[in-house]
This record gives C-alpha cells, sequence and structure tokens, in this order.
C-alpha cells in the first residue's frame, strides 16, 4: 500500500478490510453532487494547484477526521444554486451523505458539517 495514504481499518473474524481515506471522501463527495440545488463542492488552494497539474479528484471540498472511537466527522464546502433554501439544501446534504457513506463503507458517521461557501447565479441576470 501507498505509504502516505490513510486508511480506514476494521477487524472481522475473516480477516481485514482497509478502505482508503480518498474511496470515502469521494462516495461523501457524489452523495453531496446528487442533492438537488447543489452547484458544487468548493475546493481550497491546494487542490486547485493539484488539478492544474493534471491530477483530478472527486473528493475536493470533502475533510474526513475520525475521533478515538473511530467514527468519522465528514466536513463538506458547497456551492449551491441561487434560489435554494441553504437550511434544507444543508440538511439534505447531512442526510445523504451520511446514508452513503454509511451504506457503502459501513464506516459510523458521527457528524456531517456542511459548509455553504458560494452562490451560483443564473448566468442569463435574471433572480
Amino acid at each position: 500500500m501507498a505509504e502516505n495514504k490513510e486508511y480506514f481499518s476494521q477487524t472481522f473474524e475473516n480477516g481485514s478490510i482497509q478502505i482508503s481515506e480518498e474511496v470515502v471522501a469521494s462516495v461523501a463527495a457524489a452523495a453531496v453532487l446528487e442533492v438537488e440545488g447543489v452547484c458544487g463542492l468548493s475546493s481550497n488552494i491546494s487542490t486547485d494547484i493539484a488539478e492544474m497539474l493534471g491530477v483530478k479528484t472527486l473528493s475536493k471540498g470533502i475533510r474526513l477526521t475520525a475521533d478515538e472511537s473511530g467514527a468519522l466527522r465528514i466536513d463538506c464546502n458547497v456551492a449551491v444554486n441561487f434560489g435554494q433554501s441553504v437550511f434544507a439544501l444543508a440538511k439534505a446534504v447531512q442526510e445523504a451523505v451520511k446514508s452513503n457513506v454509511e451504506s457503502v463503507t459501513g464506516l459510523n458517521v458521527s457528524q456531517v458539517n456542511v459548509n455553504v461557501c458560494g452562490i451560483s447565479l443564473p448566468k442569463d441576470g435574471k433572480r
């Protein structure tokens, strides 16, 4: 396995399962993008530089943190379409991310924090 990657591990009687942090972040990002009204994920400068160098990642705008018990805290930086109820949309993102990550990976998600970082205005100028 790669030396610089982080993995979430679960041990069972048959052996262990390791899931890359990038895989978990990609599952969370896909869940965010499925929510109606989400324009996209908001990246930071490091992911922007990586994309300029040709490294594409679906997990931009997602940050994962595991606590002592192994439960995940997921922070999502999103941009929303103009005219959406921000609180209703953020709640929908929380539910979608928690549900998808838990069902796909089997990991426990303790928190999903949604940071609305931008609003996408209509291109035609109408509001």
